[in-house]
Formats: structure tokens, C-alpha cells, sequence
């Protein structure tokens, strides 16, 4: 009896010991859940901006951010969680691969002649006079074909006018813009530029040609260069999109690629407060360079008018009527949209960078002029990435008074931050987008995001529509179609390397297309 009790006692404690010991591990198994569930957030940093020298001030006031592992139109339960059971290290890797730069792949820019380039300009036949039209950008693509022009009819350059009658009304000249010194010299082995015509040329004979929009080298060495039997002067009336951009020599191409990249540096003055705004954007940590081209020229020139008023959109339409160079007038918005030929709105970039992933303290510079529509348009994208800075909040009003009133300089020092961000993100394809693109390619295949617009705005309909919500969804949608669009390196149509590791230009291509 004695025994049986002694076994009933030994019992007991073992099946208490064993609830024990379960409930130990049941307890521990808890925590290890809760803490891989737990991610802390680091405090919040004040990012100010650095003291800078040369008389120009620093911005007032910093600013505090907190830091986000994704992003917030991915906070569903299930991205969550992953996130949550990645921990912090893996938010970190999940924001490098956004900010990863594309591989070069070997590809490298080859601006030096070949062998078989004859250096130094050949003997002059006259005098070319150039009128370079457009915006900045737009006048920098000219500029480089009348470089290449000049050499291929033996023309002495002179120093380039810049456009003053455009809708700008820019009053800048060529040395208020470029370093003029530095273009003359670094193609002295190329072309003989010269500032102004000789005093026994001013009343010489002389004529004004429009030449042809996209010639090639026969145009020029068989018609324009007969020009020289009567006429020791040639100007140029237009300088856009006078050379064609394929099936020209090696050399030429080179030509224009030096002259563009290499010797149009920007006038000392701009490049000075260029830098400046770019270690100011960097204070905030890496940066989106948005060129946010909804303005009002853009949108008057190509019918865009989604997201406006009625009394915006007559405004435009009258703007459009009065412009006589604009051949076409009647234009349909939605067509334009939907074909994917309208800049996105300030909206549609905050769900287009969201859906990429980009957190919202992700700092952006916007690159651009007034946009259409004011802070009321804005507010959609400043609500999602706080971060919006431009040149006027990065800089005060006594810093920028020097550019202020020149529309031309004023974009100089956008294309500079837009240069140097470690991001670059069009909202158009027109001259600014492809000129920043192909100056960032040419400095080692700089990341830029070119967005799909007419993939895009069927999305944007549908989340207008109600058919279709922000979201895992969408952004996987999104950066599938977007794999293929960050500008990596690929052969240009004008070479014929057979090789990834030769020497190619994938920059030329950019010039004028």
C-alpha cells in the first residue's frame, strides 16, 4: 500500500514538472515571436543644412524625418509581416536595390578621335554665324552640331548667339552661360572659334541659310560648302536639329559628343551655385532628381490639360492659338494622354514613386519652373514625400538674385542637380529629360528611371475609376514594367563594335532624338 502510494506521489510531480517545463517552452517560444515581430524604428534625425563659404548663406531651418523600411502603400498585412520578420537589416538592403545603380557592363564613352582623325582645324573657307534657338537645352544639342558642321565645310566658328526672342525672352549671352574661354580651348585641335568677325568682314558679303533638319555629311560637304564661291559668311538662321543623329563618320560623332560633354561647361558663376545646391539636396542623404515638366509652355504646346480647371484649361487654349510657330491647334487631351505623349501630374508621380517603392522621406528635388496649377496641384505629391526642395528653398533670394531674371541660367543650375542626383526621374521625354540622361550615361550610366507614361495612366484611370486600389498589386505591376527602363547601357546604332568592352558612345544617340 505504502509503494503504490510512493508511485502515485512520483506521478504527480513528474506531470507537474512536465506542465512546467511545457509552459516554460510555450513562454519562450512567445517572445522569440513577439521580438522577431518587433522592428525599431530609429529616433528621428535632424538633417541640417552645412554652413557654406563664398558670401552664400545657409538654409534656416533643418528638418526631421523619420525613417521607413517600406513604403506606405505596402503596409497590407502580409508585406508587413515579411518586412517585420526581415528586420531592419533587410529594409536597408530592400532601400539599397531602389537606389542601385545599373552596371556599366564595360561600357565606357569614346570621345578620343581614331588614328586616323587629322587634329587641328583645317584651313578656314569663312565664317559661320550661329543663332542658337531654343531652351538651354535645346540651344546645348545645336551648339555641338554647328561645332561638327563647322569642321566638315572648313569654317572658322564664331562664338554662338544665344536665342532672345523665344517665349523666355532670355537676355543671356553665350559667356553668361558657358565658360567660353574653356570652349574655345578644348577644341582648338578641332575647329577655330573666334568671338567676333574681323573688322574687314563686317560689311562683307553674306548669306542667311536655313539648313536642312536632318542632314547628313553630303548635305553639308556637297551643297552648303559651294556657299563659300560667293560668300565669305554663312549664318546659320536655326541650329535644332540641323544634323542628322546616325550614318555619320566615327570622328564627327566624337566631335559632337567633345564638344557637348566635355567643353560646353556651364560659366563659373552657375557652376559654383550649381554645386552648392547639390550638397545642399546631399545634406538630406540621397535624392531624386525630378524633372517635373508640368508647366505652363509644355502644356500649352502639347494639349495636355488632365487634372485642370475649365478656366486653366481655356487659358491654355488660348496660349496655343496666339503661338504661331506651334503648327498644331486642335489638339485632343484625352487622345494625347492615353497615347502616353502628356507629362504626368504631380499626383501620378507620387503613385508612381510609391509604387516603386521609395519611402516618403525620400528627398526629391523638383527640376523644373512654375508649375501649372500652383501649391494646390502640388499637394498630393508634397503629402506623400515632404521632402519636395527646389532651387528658391535651397537657396535664399540674395543667392539666387544673380540668375533670377534668366530663364536660361536658372535651368543651368537645375541640369546640374539633375546631373549629379543619384536618381534622375523625367516626367516628359523632351530635350531636358534626354540631355540630362545622356550626360549622366556619358559619366558612367547614372541611374534614370524612365517611366512608361502611356503603361501608366491606364493604371491612374483605374484607380480614378475605382476599379483598382494602391497596393502589392499595383506596384508589382509597376516595377515589372520598369526592369527594362533605367537607362542601361546598350550599343548605339552608330557603331559597329563587336564587343561589350570596346570603346562606344552611348550618348551620341541622345543628342537630337
Amino acid at each position: 500500500m505504502v509503494v503504490v502510494l510512493l508511485a502515485k506521489r512520483r506521478w504527480r510531480t513528474l506531470v507537474v514538472l512536465r506542465r512546467l517545463l511545457i509552459c516554460g517552452i510555450g513562454t519562450i517560444a512567445v517572445m522569440a515571436l513577439l521580438s522577431a515581430n518587433v522592428v525599431r524604428l530609429p529616433a528621428p534625425t535632424s538633417h541640417k543644412l552645412p554652413k557654406h563659404e563664398n558670401g552664400f548663406q545657409n538654409l534656416r531651418r533643418g528638418r526631421s524625418w523619420m525613417q521607413e523600411l517600406a513604403p506606405p502603400q505596402l503596409k497590407d498585412p502580409i508585406v508587413s509581416r515579411e518586412i517585420s520578420q526581415w528586420g531592419a537589416a533587410s529594409g536597408n538592403l530592400i532601400l539599397d536595390k531602389l537606389w542601385k545603380q545599373p552596371p556599366n557592363r564595360d561600357y565606357v564613352p569614346c570621345t578620343e578621335p581614331s588614328s586616323s582623325y587629322i587634329e587641328g582645324p583645317p584651313e578656314s573657307r569663312g565664317y559661320l554665324l550661329v543663332h542658337a534657338n531654343g531652351g538651354l537645352n535645346q540651344m546645348r544639342a545645336g551648339i555641338c552640331d554647328m561645332v561638327a558642321v563647322a569642321r566638315l565645310i572648313n569654317a572658322t566658328l564664331l562664338i554662338p548667339e544665344l536665342d532672345k526672342r523665344s517665349l523666355w525672352q532670355d537676355s543671356s549671352n553665350f559667356s553668361d552661360v558657358f565658360d567660353e574661354d574653356h570652349f574655345i580651348n578644348s577644341l582648338v585641335d578641332d575647329v577655330k572659334i573666334v568671338r567676333k568677325l574681323p573688322k574687314e568682314l563686317a560689311s562683307a558679303s553674306r548669306v542667311v541659310k536655313y539648313f536642312r533638319s536632318w542632314s547628313g555629311i553630303d548635305y553639308y560637304v556637297n551643297e552648303i560648302s559651294t556657299l563659300w564661291e560667293e560668300h565669305q559668311v554663312i549664318r546659320a538662321a536655326k541650329s535644332d536639329s540641323r544634323l542628322a543623329n546616325n550614318n555619320l563618320p566615327q570622328d564627327i560623332q566624337r566631335l559632337r559628343c567633345r564638344a557637348c560633354y566635355q567643353s560646353l561647361r556651364f560659366a563659373p558663376l552657375i557652376e559654383t551655385m550649381g554645386k552648392l545646391l547639390v550638397d545642399r539636396m546631399r545634406s538630406y542623404g540621397r535624392y531624386i532628381a525630378l524633372h517635373l515638366r508640368f508647366e505652363k509652355d509644355m502644356l500649352a504646346f502639347s494639349g495636355c490639360t488632365h487634372g485642370l480647371s475649365p478656366e486653366e484649361v481655356e487659358e491654355l487654349r488660348t496660349i496655343r492659338e496666339n503661338t504661331t510657330w506651334w503648327k498644331v491647334k486642335d489638339i485632343d487631351p484625352v487622345e494625347q494622354r492615353a497615347k502616353g505623349y502628356c507629362p504626368l501630374t504631380p499626383k501620378e508621380v507620387g503613385i508612381f514613386l510609391a509604387s516603386l517603392g521609395y519611402p516618403s522621406n525620400t528627398p526629391i528635388y523638383i527640376a523644373a519652373g512654375e508649375i501649372y496649377g500652383g501649391d494646390s496641384l502640388m499637394a498630393p505629391l508634397r503629402t506623400r514625400y515632404p521632402i519636395l526642395m527646389n532651387k528658391e528653398k535651397l537657396a535664399t533670394a540674395e543667392e539666387l538674385e544673380p540668375f533670377i531674371h534668366h530663364a536660361t541660367q536658372m535651368a543651368a543650375l537645375d541640369y546640374i542637380v539633375s546631373v549629379e542626383s543619384d536618381i534622375f526621374i523625367p516626367t516628359y521625354s523632351g530635350n531636358m529629360a534626354r540631355a540630362v540622361e545622356g550626360h549622366r550615361r556619358f559619366l558612367g550610366h547614372r541611374k534614370t528611371i524612365l517611366p512608361d507614361r502611356k503603361a501608366l495612366v491606364r493604371f491612374f484611370d483605374k484607380i480614378e475609376g475605382g476599379t483598382m486600389k494602391e497596393g502589392k498589386n499595383l506596384s508589382n505591376r509597376i516595377i515589372e514594367i520598369h526592369k527594362r527602363r533605367c537607362a542601361l547601357p546598350t550599343f548605339c546604332r552608330i557603331n559597329s563594335f563587336s564587343s561589350a568592352s570596346s570603346y562606344q558612345n552611348p550618348i551620341c544617340d541622345l543628342l537630337t532624338t
